[in-house]
């Protein structure tokens, strides 16, 4: 199949497909006398798996990392978890970032009069240089 349809059946936009292929985490797909990629049921399975990680929020290089336990049929599972749970670490670091994001601006949004006037508690917080 070519890269039109091997995005349609895994989800991965073609975009992305040659983005994977750039940065070595998807091998460059095999190509016709005319060029064209294309694309066989390994290259889906392999292309659903990278979406389902990215949809889990690993990056790049820990999908990289993941392919690499997945094609390694002799790694123990330890290892696939242990990855797993330094993910969950990340995530729930992250969230903290995001909560305390979202309580500072609640606050500010709640300082700030919403009216005609100019002033505005909003735009100084961001202007500050502290």
């Amino acid at each position: 199949m070519n890269i039109g349809q091997a995005s349609k059946a895994s989800g991965v936009s073609a975009k992305m497909i040659r983005h994977y292929e750039s940065v070595g985490l998807f091998p460059e797909a095999r190509r016709t006398d005319a060029g064209y990629r294309q694309y066989g049921d390994k290259d889906l399975h392999t292309l659903r798996f990278i979406r389902r990680a990215r949809d889990l929020g690993f990056s790049i290089e820990q999908i990289r990392e993941l392919l690499a336990l997945w094609q390694d049929r002799r790694r123990p599972s330890r290892q696939v978890k242990a990855f797993a749970q330094a993910h969950i670490q990340e995530l729930e670091q992250k969230l903290q970032e995001i909560q305390a994001m979202k309580a500072t601006l609640e606050h500010l949004v709640h300082c700030c009069s919403g009216d005609d006037r100019p002033d505005c508690p909003i735009i100084d917080s961001l202007a500050s240089t502290s």
